[in-house]
């Protein structure tokens, strides 16, 4: 949970959660166009956020790991604008809004910290019109495994090793490439000796290599979905 919570903050904020929600692989989370009433962090597994194109393609938009909130979209239309599901078997813990918002005016830590959730999802998606409006296959690859490992690391996991809970074809989508294009890159970060890649376990070997690949983009402004402070709640 957000750093600087004094423990009585962490008793308000952890009382905020009024339940924990199980969602098989496969299952939305919530619809858009559905009713906005709750935010939620990902406790357990791994989701995706996904909008549906004008002539009917699924776009993937966001994912989500342990520790990440998820519901920022319905907050200006009181509707949420996307589904999300999941990727694997998954835990989230439930926030009421109408709570959140009583908690960031009475808690003083914890109104900042929502603020910065709601600055970075801006960064977040100006990053993404970053990476779809001028970079390269190579680059937009490079930039997606190093914020991964970032994320990762972030949270406690090895930022040189992880499983890719998403289909290459879910990384085309949000990347903006052919699933022949991930495939075909992924093999040269392979062959160049960047990674090593059996099947969705990743291996990187040199991330300094990959930096180099993106030099000319600012990886704290990549696109990544949007991180709180790793929060640990504990009760149902």
């Amino acid at each position: 949970m957000p750093l600087g919570l004094t423990l009585k903050d962490m008793e308000t904020v952890e009382a905020l959660v009024s339940a924990r929600r199980r969602i098989r692989r496969g299952e939305a989370l919530y619809r858009a166009g559905d009713y906005f009433n709750n935010l939620y962090v990902v406790r357990l597994g791994f989701l995706k956020s996904t909008v549906m194109s004008s002539d009917g393609r699924e776009q993937v938009t966001n994912f989500f790991m342990a520790g990440e909130m998820i519901g920022l979209d319905g907050i200006s239309s009181n509707v949420y604008s996307c589904d999300v599901v999941a990727l694997e078997d998954t835990e989230v813990c439930v926030l009421p809004f109408d709570r959140v918002e009583q908690a960031t005016t009475t808690i003083q830590t914890m109104g900042k910290h929502f603020q910065k959730l709601l600055s970075r999802e801006i960064v977040r998606q100006h990053g993404v019109m970053l990476l779809l409006g001028s970079m390269h296959a190579e680059e937009r690859l490079a930039a997606f495994l190093l914020s991964l490992s970032q994320r990762f690391e972030n949270r406690g996991y090895s930022r040189s090793e992880f499983v890719l809970r998403m289909t290459r074809a879910e990384i085309g989508s949000y990347l903006g490439l052919k699933l022949e294009t991930v495939s075909r890159v992924l093999s040269r970060f392979s062959h160049d000796g960047l990674i090593e890649v059996n099947q969705k376990h990743v291996r990187i070997f040199d991330p300094e290599g990959l930096r180099a690949i993106v030099s000319a983009v600012d990886l704290d402004h990549s696109p990544s979905p949007v991180t709180a402070s790793p929060m640990k709640i504990q009760k149902a």
